[in-house]
C-alpha cells in the first residue's frame, strides 16, 4: 500500500523547506503556511516518490515536493486521478517541469528530472494529512 513517507511546506519562497509530522491541506488551496498555497492553482501540492529520489541520490524535500510518497510511482498517475491522502482528497492537475532552481542543487539535476520531477496537485477537500496516513486511488 502506498503511503506518506514525508510532509513538507515552504515557510517562504526560495527558503529551505521544513518537514513536518502533519499538515493541514486547505481545499482549493494547498498546505496551511505554505508560501506556495494559492487559491485555484493548479500547483497547489507537489509529489514525489521516494524510489525516484533514491535513484537519483536525493533526500527527501530537497526538489521541493510538498509530500514524498512510498511505494507510489507517481510520474505514472495521470491529469485527473484522483488521490485520498490521509483526511484530504487530491486530483492530479499537471507534470512537475524542473526549474532553474534544480541547478542550485545539483549541476544538470534540471535535465536529470525532466519527467521525473513529480505531479502537480490541486486540493478538492482539505483535512490532515500525517507522516504514514495510506495514499489511495480514488476512481
Amino acid at each position: 500500500m502506498a503511503r506518506v513517507q514525508n510532509l513538507f511546506r515552504a515557510p517562504k519562497k526560495r527558503l529551505p523547506m521544513e518537514e513536518l509530522p502533519e499538515v493541514q491541506a486547505i481545499t482549493d488551496a494547498g498546505f496551511e503556511g505554505c508560501a506556495h498555497a494559492r487559491p485555484a492553482s493548479k500547483r497547489q501540492v507537489l509529489l514525489m516518490d521516494r524510489e525516484t529520489l533514491e535513484a537519483m541520490a536525493l533526500r527527501p524535500g530537497i526538489i521541493r515536493e510538498n509530500i514524498t510518497t512510498d511505494g507510489l510511482n507517481v510520474n505514472s498517475l495521470q491529469i485527473g486521478q484522483l488521490l485520498r491522502v490521509g483526511q484530504a482528497r487530491l486530483e492530479v492537475s499537471s507534470v512537475c517541469t524542473p526549474c532553474d532552481q534544480m541547478e542550485a542543487i545539483r549541476p544538470g539535476l534540471r535535465k536529470e528530472l525532466w519527467g521525473r520531477r513529480g505531479m502537480l496537485c490541486r486540493v478538492l477537500d482539505g483535512g490532515v494529512i500525517r507522516r504514514g496516513d495510506a495514499i489511495e486511488k480514488l476512481l
